[in-house]
């Protein structure tokens, strides 16, 4: 007997979305729908796809036809993945309440979606979130050691866990030793965020100015310099994890070393200020625009270099040098003319980055993905388990970026319309039943981390 067609809209045609869809439409019970704000783009994602069609649709709109087309289309599907903006994410689930569709993201569940909680549970719909790479697959590790450790009597004293996509080493050439594979908007703010974690059993934290001073070596991978800082709020992880005898846990982003000396310079001159200037204006320079922001006296390169030395505050002059050519190479101090971009600088910033730093043809990324528990065992013996993942993109493929991120929510999307969950509600993968799973299905397509007892 045939299994009955299932109909799935995937909303956003992005960096991670055809590895998403080329997993949902393996099955070929399986129809997609790919819907993005421009057609040519949606028409790309599904090109070469069995039982896939490109259509429009603008999620974040505020125009009611727009809105509605939304909600119309939503509700002639069994299921929407969603992979826009978070911020739309709460959009998207009140259409599929409406439409009783089914709803998966990669993103963490947020005070918004958690509002909505009883009316997905009255519509009887299932609303599964985090199941990306992180989060995502970093859940599906940390849970698994977790349990592990319990079911031996043992206690998990100290978590990291700490992640990065970056350019494989050979393609990591330009001074910042950094590319985007995903939003370079969403990558540098990542940079500014407060961070808070818990060490030695004690809050700590990091107002966003002093987030890149905190950024110390850590090593993951033989071979590679690298760099960790805190990300945003590690503290409700002891709770999600299941692990209140932590004293320390602490989960944030690493980055190749040299690289956060960077994002503080672009504080201090000023250029990652996302708030609309009304001075900045179609037809500067970038070095008119680095004279404003810096108070420089004029916009010559070397009293633009002078007041940028003043403002940053090297510590060597070999740091100096090494930071300020790397500026040098993003052309602030040009006579180029900038792109505004929305009237602020952090976006007309991105503008100037975005061809600079984007991957070329035959480039690959490098996502890195490392958990790191200290566990005490009955006897008093202490061991140091790591959980390592290295992935390298395929050059003129898939980054691993995309496929980490993308066959994660595939797996997911085809749990939701098997009938995996059995009630309705908000789930995400925190709990030994949802991750082991799905973690078989991850290993199967060749995806997992790599244990080691040190």
């Amino acid at each position: 007997m045939s299994s009955p067609t299932k109909r799935i809209l995937l909303l956003g045609a992005g960096a991670v979305a055809r590895p998403c869809a080329e997993y949902i439409t393996q099955r070929p019970q399986n129809v997609l729908t790919v819907a993005c704000r421009t057609l040519s783009s949606a028409e790309a994602l599904v090109s070469g796809l069995p039982n896939a069609t490109a259509t429009v649709l603008d999620v974040g709109s505020e125009d009611s036809e727009k809105r509605a087309a939304v909600e119309k289309a939503i509700a002639e599907h069994d299921l929407v993945v969603s992979l826009v903006p978070y911020a739309y994410h709460p959009n998207v689930i009140k259409a599929a309440i409406k439409g009783k569709t089914n709803v998966v993201t990669t993103s963490y569940i947020s005070p918004a979606m958690r509002e909505l909680e009883d009316e997905i549970k009255k519509a009887g719909i299932v609303v599964m979130n985090e199941i990306g790479l992180d989060p995502g697959v970093d859940h599906l590790y940390a849970v698994k050691v977790v349990d592990e450790v319990h079911a031996k009597g043992g206690k998990v004293k100290e978590f990291y866990s700490f992640c990065g996509g970056l350019p494989a080493p050979e393609c990591a050439g330009n001074p910042l030793g950094y590319k985007f594979s995903w939003s370079p908007r969403g990558n540098l703010l990542v940079h500014l965020n407060s961070a808070t974690y818990l060490a030695g059993g004690k809050e700590v934290h990091i107002p966003g100015k002093d987030l890149m001073n905190s950024a110390k070596p850590y090593s993951i991978v033989d071979g590679l310099s690298l760099v960790a800082f805190p990300n945003r709020s590690s503290l409700p992880f002891r709770e999600t994890y299941q692990i209140p005898e932590a004293e320390t846990v602490m989960r944030g982003s690493v980055r190749y070393t040299g690289f956060p000396e960077y994002v503080n310079a672009l504080v201090a001159i000023g250029l990652l200020n996302p708030d609309p200037q009304p001075w900045l204006k179609d037809g500067l320079t970038w070095a008119e625009i680095t004279q404003h922001t810096t108070g420089a006296a004029e916009a010559s390169e070397e009293s633009l270099i002078n007041r940028a030395k003043e403002l940053c505050q090297f510590p060597d002059e070999e740091e100096s040098t090494r930071v300020i050519s790397g500026l040098k190479w993003i052309g602030i101090f040009s006579r180029d003319k900038a792109e505004i971009r929305y009237g602020n600088l952090l976006d007309t910033l991105c503008a100037r980055l975005e061809p600079l730093m984007k991957f070329q043809e035959g480039e690959r990324d490098l996502v890195v993905l490392q958990h790191k528990f200290v566990v005490e065992w009955a006897d008093g013996k202490i061991d140091t388990i790591t959980s390592t993942l290295a992935a390298y993109g395929e050059p003129n493929g898939h980054s691993a970026m995309a496929r980490y991120v993308g066959v994660p929510c595939g797996i997911a999307v085809q749990f939701v319309l098997d009938g995996f969950f059995k009630a309705p509600g908000i789930y995400a993968p925190h709990t030994k039943e949802i991750c082991d799973p799905i973690r078989e299905q991850v290993e199967a397509q060749g995806m997992g981390l790599v244990e080691k007892v040190l």
